[in-house]
């Protein structure tokens, strides 16, 4: 018996491949109801955006915060601007903590205010320091 070699290479050659959406929709939208009914969506347990305690790493006493083109801090309405070295700055993990930072990025500066026990000198200080 011989083959056909010519006609089966011919059938190959018409037949187009074809892609049927239905089922994969089908799977896509199976997998997609998998995720959002195995996710959660509850609200962080720091409304204030500071970090718990567990969620910092290292015992350094103070943390470098830097903000692209930072120009101006001010702690306690006090400018401390000469202490910012590479458009960043050094800060306390107490004012983390318990104080306020607000960080102003189109004016391209920090506002803290430290709190009530402790100076400004202690609250920020240079990166190189």
């Amino acid at each position: 018996m011989t083959l056909d070699i010519a006609k089966h290479r011919n059938k190959i050659n018409k037949d187009q491949p074809s892609f049927n959406f239905v089922p994969f929709i089908d799977i896509l939208f199976t997998i997609l109801l998998f995720l959002v009914l195995s996710s959660s969506f509850n609200a962080t347990d720091t409304p204030t955006g500071k970090p718990e305690l567990t969620d910092t790493t290292g015992n350094s006493e103070y943390y470098l915060l830097p903000v692209e083109g930072l120009e101006k801090v001010i702690v306690n309405g006090q400018d401390v601007s000469s202490l910012i070295k590479g458009h960043s700055i050094g800060i306390h993990t107490k004012v983390i903590d318990q104080g306020e930072i607000s960080i102003k990025p189109k004016e391209k500066s920090i506002i803290i205010t430290t709190p009530p026990d402790m100076s400004v000198e202690q609250a920020v200080r240079s990166p190189n320091a």
